[in-house]
């Protein structure tokens, strides 16, 4: 049988693939999804994303689950252990903006009653379908992006630039980038437009 037509991006590579055909572009709205979907794009940024997935389940082990209200309260001596956790990236800036992160997050949840309701207000609560051809031609960054990252930024959010804040947007399904002629492109438009009912 052939093999179906993936985006560029993800060909060749067994795992990129994985989470190309059953994750990218799938619109999240569960808490803690969104919030290990953040830190992984904090973790990523300046780095491939395949570097971080192949690490994601060591990821997972190291922050108790991205249970962002255990990681809201790691102290000095959990930060230390991290940073000799060689199945992460151990960056300390970046180990640190999480648990900050975590800590903003639970803010954000008390004000709008979650996460999800605050991050999917900036698209009106429904996917942005693009038309991409090719994944070369899609931008880093978006008006969109910008203003999410920028409010972020204001409530205290680290390592959120427009450009992380975008490759989240578009791997929780905020956007739909998948190229037009990619089987998963029109499998996430109808996931998209189950939303709006």
């Amino acid at each position: 049988m052939a093999e179906p037509k993936r985006c560029g991006w993800c060909e060749g590579d067994a795992l990129y693939e994985a989470y190309h055909d059953q994750e990218w572009g799938v619109p999240v709205l569960d808490d803690q999804n969104l919030f290990e979907f953040l830190s992984l794009e904090t973790f990523q940024a300046g780095l491939s994303w395949i570097t971080v997935l192949r690490k994601r389940q060591n990821f997972r082990e190291a922050f108790d689950a991205f249970d962002y209200r255990k990681i809201a309260l790691y102290k000095e001596p959990k930060i230390m252990e991290l940073m000799e956790n060689t199945g992460i990236i151990r960056n300390q800036l970046k180990i640190r903006a999480t648990v900050n992160n975590a800590q903003q997050f639970i803010k954000i949840h008390d004000d709008f009653g979650s996460f999800s309701r605050y991050i999917w207000n900036f698209v009106d609560g429904t996917p942005i379908q693009n038309k991409v051809i090719n994944y070369r031609e899609v931008p880093a960054t978006t008006t969109i992006s910008d203003k999410l990252s920028k409010d972020l930024k204001k409530r205290g959010f680290k390592f959120t630039g427009s450009t992380v804040i975008y490759a989240h947007m578009q791997a929780t399904g905020m956007v739909n980038d998948h190229e037009i002629d990619c089987f998963r492109y029109d499998e996430i438009r109808k996931l998209g437009e189950k939303m709006k009912t």
